[in-house]
């Protein structure tokens, strides 16, 4: 073979092989930046597994559980205490509906009340002892209390007899000698109870015998007796009930165990008729309508002047 030919060939093969091999280093680049992705990535999961190394896979799903219930459970108490209040606000007001208020700063022979307002119903009691000498027919006021709408005290006091007391009847009436020594005199009270009742509704439980004792009167279109209720004299067939067993059978209250308490009577009074309001208000329209005022048609110079019949005397 001539040295020439050999050499150019030669020549050729060493090109080819150049041309080969820059192909080749150029795949070979492009594979190490495949190697650095595949690193890369490769180096960022185990980035991510080192983090997540510190927390536990199972402490991550709990804590999410956690997070949930306490959300629930959250949720769950808060409609659970908004329920619970609605509850005690039901409670409340059918309690507020059968039940006698009591006033915190009443005062047994307080008089009237500074700080009860009095509204425009009202409820009176009294109590009386043994006089003369059939103490057990004959009876005069001792003490006599009034309460408002709510069944807030708004005027008590004991009342001093101006007869001689031959029975205090102290296990009935509560009233002993020593109530005597503050009480006020019969005329103060009725003073006193005249203006609290004037323009009021009265009620009260046979309030004709209350009336009799203080010497006073009320128009009877404002008198409400729980006594004459129908449905209360219902449970004494037909009769006049006890306050203590219409208390006991419509309010579910024990009242007059012992010693009465006027105050504690009047309270209850006030609440049958708060219990029945709306019937009372029925049955005492049938007896006293609405009356309606006239209305006349003609005023001042309008109205017409009758003419005078002229009589002709007979001769």
């Amino acid at each position: 073979m001539d040295a020439t030919t050999l050499s150019s060939n030669w020549k050729k093969l060493q090109a080819t092989l150049k041309q080969s091999s820059a192909a080749a280093g150029t795949s070979t680049v492009k594979r190490k930046a495949a190697d650095r992705d595949v690193g890369t990535s490769s180096a960022k999961k185990r980035k991510f597994v080192e983090k997540n190394a510190s927390q536990p896979r199972g402490s991550q799903t709990t804590t999410r559980k956690r997070k949930m219930l306490d959300g629930s459970t959250n949720a769950s108490s808060a409609a659970t205490d908004s329920g619970s209040t609605t509850v005690r606000r039901r409670s409340s007001t059918i309690t507020s509906a059968t039940t006698v208020t009591v006033s915190r700063n009443a005062k047994v022979n307080e008089g009237r009340s500074p700080s009860a307002e009095i509204g425009k119903y009202i409820a009176m009691d009294c109590e009386m002892v043994g006089v003369g000498p059939n103490p057990d027919n004959d009876s005069v006021l001792a003490r006599v209390s009034i309460v408002n709408f709510n069944g807030d005290q708004v005027y008590d006091s004991y009342v001093r007899p101006k007869e001689m007391v031959t029975d205090w009847r102290t296990h009935v009436s509560g009233i002993a000698p020593k109530h005597m020594v503050e009480a006020r005199t019969l005329e103060q009270v009725q003073k006193e109870v005249g203006e609290i009742m004037d323009g009021r509704v009265l009620v009260g439980h046979a309030v004709s015998n209350d009336l009799d004792a203080l010497l006073l009167g009320h128009p009877k279109r404002d008198i409400r007796d729980t006594s004459k209720h129908p449905e209360y004299r219902k449970i004494a067939g037909g009769g006049s009930p006890r306050l203590k067993m219409l208390a006991e059978h419509f309010l579910g209250l024990k009242i007059q165990e012992g010693a009465h308490s006027s105050v504690e009577d009047a309270r209850a009074t006030m609440a049958l008729y708060r219990r029945e309001k709306d019937a009372f208000e029925r049955e005492h329209l049938k007896k006293w309508p609405v009356r309606n005022a006239p209305v006349s048609s003609a005023t001042g110079d309008q109205k017409k002047k009758k003419k005078k019949k002229k009589t002709t005397r007979k001769r």
